[in-house]
């Protein structure tokens, strides 16, 4: 009986954190045929990577809401998996959310993940993609993906992605766009 309390005790949780409702602010996000706002953040090492350096490679621009959190786990892992398929094809892969460069270095620690994720604590970048959200009382970034071309232009955006095949989804729009 106290294995069923629980267990039904957890599934409320889990039940009540999926009705809150996430939605984002007022804002304007950039769209295909763009430029691609430009910026520098810090990553999951200290240093300090700006978009501009990734010029002539196809870049994958992710906005997630947090760290080491389900879904958040399994499109880093997705991407991770696939960085090869995604190297071969001349992209990087970028992540980027609300949390500190420390949380990032732990989430890549944990997980084995080894491309760039970025910090944005002050949600200006966020902000600037139109992907700032409030998750309860919680600021976060929205699932939103970016692809820019390698002359720097926003090619195709993806909103409220599913984590679960967006990486495959990614990797199609490169080739199809390679053509």
């Amino acid at each position: 009986m106290r294995k069923f309390a629980l267990f039904a005790g957890a599934a409320a949780f889990v039940l009540a954190f999926v009705l809150v409702t996430v939605h984002a602010a007022d804002q304007t996000m950039p769209a295909p045929g763009q430029v691609a706002p430009t910026f520098t953040l810090p990553s999951q090492d200290g240093s300090e990577i700006a978009l501009n350096s990734f010029r002539g490679k196809w870049v994958v621009l992710y906005f997630y809401p947090k760290d080491m959190t389900q879904g958040c786990t399994i499109e880093a892992h997705n991407f991770q998996r696939d960085l090869t398929k995604f190297e071969a094809d001349g992209a990087v892969i970028v992540g980027v959310s609300v949390d500190t460069p420390d949380s990032h270095k732990q989430f890549c620690t944990k997980e084995g993940l080894t491309f760039r994720l970025l910090a944005d604590p002050e949600h200006k970048v966020v902000d600037q993609y139109g992907s700032l959200g409030h998750f309860g009382d919680m600021t976060i970034a929205l699932r939103n993906t970016f692809l820019i071309d390698p002359q720097g232009k926003i090619v195709k955006v993806w909103t409220k992605v599913n984590p679960q095949n967006h990486s495959e989804e990614v990797l199609e729009a490169i080739n199809e766009m390679k053509k």
